[in-house]
């Protein structure tokens, strides 16, 4: 009798492209400049991605674009979430800020999108080399997801 065997790699994965951008504007600043030079069509999600960490909530904004005719789903992602913390020391009030990150190890990234589906290499270098030429972007880069020790962060 033959025994079959499943591996987590045996299900589907989910396909997508990953930008990394850096930025010190605010999402939604950024969400408007994309839509004026990639023609997309950004807009801010119902809910952020939420997560708890070590007791605390952690939510980072998202702005999504459906691209209907070739059914791609983009996803503009914040990577940093701050939180102040205000404590009370000798009648003063002190505030300190927590700064956390969906992806640690890209933590000089400020944006990802995701461009969830199947989209050749050379229209992701173009759309990369789009977000460059806007002014207040310092600048973009494709990032391989395989490289990624905390990817699961992006399925959602």
């Amino acid at each position: 009798m033959q025994i079959h065997t499943l591996g987590l790699e045996d299900f589907y994965e989910d396909e997508y492209s990953l930008i990394g951008i850096h930025s010190a504007l605010e999402d939604y600043r950024l969400a408007y400049l994309l839509n004026k030079n990639l023609d997309t069509r950004f807009a801010k999600s119902n809910k952020d991605l939420e997560f708890k960490k070590n007791k605390n909530k952690l939510s980072f904004s998202i702005f999504n674009f459906l691209h209907k005719k070739y059914d791609f789903e983009w996803f503009l992602i914040a990577n940093s979430f701050k939180k102040e913390n205000k404590t009370t020391a000798n009648e003063l009030l002190l505030t300190t800020e927590t700064k956390s990150y969906l992806i640690p190890e890209k933590k000089k990234v400020d944006y990802f999108i995701k461009i969830s589906g199947e989209i050749a290499p050379h229209s992701v270098l173009n759309i990369v080399q789009k977000i460059k030429n806007i002014e207040q972007v310092i600048t973009s880069y494709t990032i391989d997801k395989n490289t990624l020790k905390s990817k699961d962060f992006l399925i959602f």
